[in-house]
């Protein structure tokens, strides 16, 4: 039996990334370089505390190695649970990758198996095409106004859809506003001198139905609502400008998880708390940072863990159609499950995230088709760009078996 692969080292350095305020879960340095906003901290954390603890440790045992960092190594914990106080989660979140390289599987396939998923789901993408709140310097008191292209058969065509309906947006409110109204936020998203939530829906609407897609894309709100509350009269402000999991459910307080994992600050605990979510009957949404940088682990990370729940198994209806020497394969019925939020469609640290997501999409398509195929030998397969089939074109004679 061949031994087990070890850590030999693991090295931490500064990246830059856009705009970012800091965020619940990360380390700042604070001070006046970098306006305080440096994570110098976190990669000594990492380079003095952390790497050092788990040379010799096995990188595909991510639950033990997880409770030994945010258990032992950090140690801190307050009326949620862990809070990764001493060493913050931004630097917690370190070995994952290096558990797929040394199984030589794709990083969804091991996340996916780490939460004992065994069908793999592509999640919605909920694009952030209209920025208000914090986001933004004009009116509006909601922080993201989306689209989500939930009537799309596969995930490039979400994707275009998303598109499509973001340049006409882009359009819409160059005409209505101008064209310095179409500059981009931190998240790639408009945010033209709105004065109304409403004006905003609207400008939705009408990019939606311009784009052809009217009940194919809906809307969804990212209220950030914590912002607008008024601690002193408990009441919500829309004119502000002029084991939390746990506790929810008991409550009945939500109905969704927002999966921001360097807030939880750990792979394990992330799968942990979207396996309560989906068993309280919960929606999940995995999401990304306003300051966000090129990494694409929360695609992996969608994929691994939106899978279906027992009462919405995954079902890939496969249609043969003998068409002389053609048989097309139709993927209509291909259902995506869960969302992803991680920006507009622009913006390469944004767009990062979608195109490793169409490329998983592409290589789980190819292999599944190759598994339909298995006497492929004498077939040539090639994808139709604008629909989703995919033909096999017979190169030598021989009889059709469908099985």
């Amino acid at each position: 039996m061949a031994a087990a692969t070890t850590i030999q080292s693991v090295k931490a350095r500064q990246i830059f990334q856009p705009s970012s305020d800091g965020s619940l879960g990360s380390t700042r340095d604070g001070g006046s370089d970098y306006l305080g906003k440096g994570v110098l901290k976190a990669v000594n954390n990492v380079n003095a505390i952390i790497g050092p603890a788990l040379i010799g440790k096995d990188p595909t045992e991510q639950t033990d190695i997880d409770n030994f960092m945010v258990q032992q190594l950090d140690g801190t914990s307050n009326e949620w649970g862990w809070c990764k106080q001493k060493l913050g989660a931004n630097a917690i979140l370190a070995v994952c990758k290096a558990g797929a390289m040394v199984k030589k599987i794709p990083l969804y396939q091991h996340i996916a198996n780490l939460a004992g998923n065994k069908t793999l789901v592509l999640p919605v993408p909920a694009f952030n095409v209209i920025n208000g709140g914090s986001h933004a310097g004009n009116k509006l008191a909601m922080q993201e106004f989306m689209i989500l292209p939930t009537g799309a058969a596969s995930f490039k065509e979400a994707m275009k859809m998303g598109v499509e309906v973001y340049h006409h947006l882009k359009s819409i409110i160059k005409k209505k506003y101008g064209q310095d109204a179409t500059n981009v936020g931190d998240e790639g998203g408009f945010a033209p001198n709105i004065q109304e939530n409403k004006e905003g829906l609207e400008l939705l609407k009408a990019a939606i139905a311009k784009a052809g897609y009217t009940g194919k894309v809906v809307i969804g709100m990212d209220v950030a609502a914590s912002e607008l509350y008024s601690e002193k009269d408990q009441t919500y402000d829309l004119n502000f400008k002029e084991d939390r999991v746990a506790k929810a459910i008991s409550e009945k307080t939500c109905n969704a998880l927002l999966l921001k994992v360097n807030q939880i600050g750990s792979v394990t605990e992330s799968i942990e708390a979207v396996s309560m979510s989906k068993r309280a009957g919960w929606g999940v949404m995995a999401s990304h940072r306003s300051g966000e940088t090129e990494d694409t682990f929360i695609a992996d990370l969608s994929v691994g863990l939106a899978t279906p729940s027992a009462e919405t198994e995954l079902q890939i209806l496969t249609l043969f159609t003998a068409l002389g020497d053609t048989m097309v394969i139709s993927f209509s019925a291909c259902l995506l499950q869960g969302q992803i939020k991680t920006g507009a469609p622009c913006r390469s640290e944004r767009l990062a995230k979608y195109n490793q997501i169409s490329g998983v999409f592409s290589f789980l398509l190819n292999k599944t088709v190759s598994t339909l195929l298995a006497s492929s030998a004498n077939y040539l397969c090639s994808e139709d760009n604008t629909t989703n089939l995919v033909y096999a074109q017979r190169i030598t004679p021989r009889t059709w078996v469908l099985h």
